[in-house]
């Protein structure tokens, strides 16, 4: 379980408390500003809609049963992430039961989940099979329109992305994009960038994981959103960084826990759209989503912060 390295119990009950009293239940607390009053949210560049920083990606944790004991406590998270004001919630065919599990929660919920931004992928050397994963996905969504479809980690990218065109001309799905992970194909996803057009990219990039850079610069450029996956590092990072204390200066940036300091180095990237860190336990939800209401970083201590994390 994580520990929170900085913030006390007292501290954490008191900033609880205060989400309470501010009305943090609505989930529609975005500010013209993207911060103020609630969540920070950043546009997507195609379109100028903004999305909160802050998302959820559902890898192994919600690759779970559609019904008993697990299924409920998923259902707490699911209802967490809502109150809490958050949107965009990242699954694939190559996730298990995931989309099942998140279709058939939704419905359960009890805080309003008007904010969902649905994304998924395709995941399948077969066109056909392509095809199928596609629409089920709707079917397991229980939504006739997807906001995102992506191609996962490239995969026959070149006809999945001609259906996903498509599909949006039909008004099926709102943004097309492509993916990878755990830094592996960068130099293909370059091209990509340079000669297609798309929506968004989905990368690795953490503190620990900053290769990704050059492509973030290069999406910026041609105004594609980026969402960072593994901002946790797989669980990996932060299991790693938490048998250390944060450093002495942390608290003067207002960073009170690991998670806070590995989220908010992420999204206080400004061509960073949102990042979609992975939860199973209602508290790590509220530890990952507090980052999302925290001041973005600026350029000089996002430096301190990744040499502080190289160093350990």
């Amino acid at each position: 379980m994580r520990q929170c390295s900085a913030m006390n119990r007292r501290d954490y009950l008191r900033f609880m408390a205060c989400f309470s009293l501010a009305g943090f239940k609505s989930g529609k607390l975005f500010a013209q500003d993207g911060h103020a009053g609630g969540i920070r949210s950043k546009a997507i560049p195609a379109s100028g809609e903004r999305i909160p920083v802050i998302g959820m990606g559902t890898w192994l944790t919600f690759n779970v049963p559609t019904s008993g004991s697990v299924f409920r406590q998923r259902l707490k998270v699911l209802e967490r992430f809502f109150e809490l004001g958050g949107g965009m919630i990242d699954s694939s065919p190559m996730y298990g039961n995931a989309e099942a599990a998140i279709g058939a929660a939704l419905p359960e919920l009890k805080a309003d989940t008007k904010s969902l931004f649905a994304a998924t992928k395709v995941w399948s050397a077969s066109d056909d099979a392509g095809r199928g994963q596609f629409e089920n996905s709707f079917r397991l969504w229980g939504r006739e329109l997807i906001d995102l479809q992506q191609v996962h980690n490239l995969v026959n990218w070149q006809s999945h992305l001609k259906m996903l065109r498509e599909a949006k001309e039909e008004g099926r799905i709102r943004y097309v994009g492509v993916t990878t992970s755990h830094g592996r194909r960068h130099d293909e996803l370059k091209r990509i960038l340079q000669n297609e057009p798309l929506d968004f990219v989905q990368l690795t990039y953490n503190a620990g994981r900053p290769e990704a850079e050059p492509l973030i610069q290069l999406a910026a450029d041609k105004g594609v959103a980026v969402i960072a996956n593994r901002p946790l590092g797989g669980g990996g990072l932060i299991d790693r960084l938490q048998r250390k204390p944060l450093p002495s200066w942390a608290a003067d940036a207002g960073i009170h826990d690991w998670p806070d300091f590995l989220l908010r180095w992420i999204v206080s990237h400004p061509d960073v759209t949102c990042a979609i860190p992975a939860s199973s336990q209602v508290v790590h939800m509220e530890e990952n989503m507090r980052a999302g209401y925290r001041p973005a970083l600026d350029a000089k201590l996002r430096r301190r912060m990744r040499r502080y994390v190289e160093a350990v």
